[in-house]
């Protein structure tokens, strides 16, 4: 892991133990540090983040976390030893939800597949076979 790699993850350890022990601010929902990403001069990060709820709630943490964008700076900088604190921004990641979503939709097409009298499941082959007399093959 290169140096780049490290500080991105101290970041993320960082500003997810940031958010859940110093901040107060009841805008912010249930937020998760997903991913950091530092630029290779170390100068910029960008804080990828993901929050369980409805729009309403991930537009009101994005706004606490962008302003409170220098306070979470100013610890990160104390807390990790480099010589130029990077700039944060924050930006949603939205696989999560997408995740949640493809799961409901998968979930939807398994219930139209799903006979609705018992009996129907059975392999449609074999129930041809059965009824046209011949003898059923095991290949």
């Amino acid at each position: 892991m290169g140096r780049q790699e490290r500080v991105a993850e101290a970041i993320k350890k960082e500003v997810s133990c940031i958010l859940h022990d110093e901040m107060k601010d009841p805008r912010l929902g249930f937020v998760t540090i997903t991913q950091v990403q530092v630029s290779p001069d170390l100068g910029f990060a960008k804080v990828f983040f993901s929050v369980m709820g409805k729009e309403e709630d991930r537009k009101k943490t994005k706004e606490a976390l962008d302003s409170a964008r220098g306070f979470i700076r100013k610890l990160v900088s104390e807390r990790i030893n480099l010589r130029l604190s990077p700039e944060l921004s924050f930006k949603e990641d939205i696989s999560t939800e997408y995740s949640v979503h493809i799961q409901e939709v998968l979930e939807e097409i398994k219930k139209l597949n799903e006979p609705s009298h018992p009996g129907e499941g059975l392999n449609k082959d074999k129930q041809k076979k059965e009824g046209s007399g011949e003898p059923e093959r095991n290949d």
